[in-house]
């Protein structure tokens, strides 16, 4: 028995040697910018015990268009995918002309002139990101985004090596830069200012003061803007704000796509156009071409369905900014009947953010609203809020299922 014990331990002994020596190569065999923690939140694990026990839900988070009940053509959708030309293979490192051709159209019904050799075709937004970062920064370099505002950033910064740095949104009546912070934040390393326009989930525009603002002080440190511009259409009071595609104080990349505008996250089909002085302009232009070259990672169908997808986006933003206004009025509706929450102002996008008593954590209430009432809604530091007290939720959510989740929400709170 002694024997068979010391064995026991001894192999034992072996076996956490071997497993530190494993871990130890894993941790030389993998890049530092992928040392994220992976496990789930409280928040995302409550939510899949949630599906898994098969309990009814109130989506309040929902993003996906096609999960919204919206309706489309799909007679025209699936014919335009269907182009004989599409067996042809070929690559333009900025996109096939056609569809670039149909970017610089949707602009010029904006009033916006875009010339089609100022656009790059992209996967995706996020592609369009890591060709921006790519071109502007050296590994280490500084990226100023805005606080709070979409959480993906993180991820497209670290898998690019670019380190980010927070410049605050203050609200008072309405959301705006802080300047002086900003400012602040800008160092010998810092390359470029994210805008979001309309910020998500904010919902507000850069005002043309801001604009103006912005320009200066970019202009003063060499640094270039990236705009985020997924959500451009969707101003609720009808106006038409302004793009930066045509921004030309400073180098300037814009960034949209038929994944928000034309309601279409699964063509995969973005763009990244590029703005500014001739000289930092036609230099960006170059050096661009060199990187969409490499992938040339736009698919041929889609882009050439491009004209007649962005054709499609009036008759998907028609029913969108009903229902968006729709949910807005509904909550506002619920609002009057209590005094312990509000929602701040909104001026465009598909989210609004609620203003609750700050008792708790936010994904603590989040976590009782999943519970108690079956409400999913994203608590505010999802969003980089920097206190508690908020709770973002989709306003494109149908309807009905909007309406029960907010009861829901305000019998908690009462």
């Amino acid at each position: 028995m002694g024997g068979l014990k010391y064995t026991s331990t001894v192999r034992m002994e072996v076996y956490e040697h071997s497993a530190a020596i494993m871990l130890d190569c894993r941790a030389n065999m993998f890049a530092n910018r992928t040392n994220w923690d992976l496990s789930p939140n409280r928040l995302s694990e409550a939510l899949a015990a949630h599906r898994a026990a098969g309990k009814p839900l109130l989506d309040l988070t929902v993003s996906n268009p096609t999960e919204c009940g919206f309706s489309y053509d799909s007679k025209a959708i699936l014919e335009a995918l269907s182009n004989p030309a599409a067996l042809r293979y070929e690559p333009n490192p900025r996109g096939a002309e056609s569809a670039r051709r149909a970017v610089a159209g949707y602009y010029a019904a904006r009033n916006e002139a875009v010339s089609v050799e100022d656009i790059f075709l992209t996967t995706s937004t996020s592609e369009g990101y890591s060709y921006a970062f790519r071109t502007l920064c050296n590994p280490g370099d500084e990226v100023l985004i805005p606080s709070p505002s979409y959480p993906l950033f993180d991820f497209l910064a670290e898998i690019q090596d670019v380190r980010l740095v927070r410049y605050p949104l203050l609200y008072h009546h309405g959301w705006r830069i802080d300047f002086h912070a900003l400012e602040q934040a800008v160092t010998a390393r810092t390359r470029t200012v994210i805008v979001v326009h309309p910020n998500n989930p904010t919902g507000h525009f850069m005002k043309a003061p801001e604009r103006i603002k912005l320009n200066a002080i970019c202009s003063a440190h060499q640094m270039a803007i990236v705009a985020d511009e997924v959500f451009l259409d969707f101003a609720l009071n009808g106006s038409r704000a302004e793009s930066f595609v045509t921004n030309s104080s400073v180098l300037t990349f814009a960034l949209s796509g038929l994944s928000k505008i034309a309601g279409l996250p699964q063509m995969k089909a973005a763009w990244l156009t590029v703005s500014g002085p001739q000289n930092f302009k036609r230099e960006a232009v170059a050096r661009l071409e060199v990187i969409a070259d490499t992938y040339l990672s736009p698919n041929t169908p889609v882009q050439l369905a491009m004209p007649a997808f962005l054709g499609q986006r009036h008759g998907f933003q028609e029913q969108l900014l009903p229902r968006v206004r729709g949910n807005l009025a509904e909550l506002d509706r619920q609002l009057a009947r209590q005094n312990a929450c509000s929602r701040l102002e909104v001026e465009g996008g598909w989210y609004a953010v609620l203003r609750v008593p700050a008792i708790r954590s936010d994904e603590d209430l989040a976590l009782e609203l999943l519970t108690a009432k079956s409400v999913y809604v994203h608590p505010g530091h999802f969003y980089d809020f920097q206190s508690d007290g908020f709770l973002v939720v989709s306003v494109i959510t149908p309807e009905t299922i909007f309406s029960k989740g907010i009861t829901g929400v305000f019998q908690l709170l009462s």
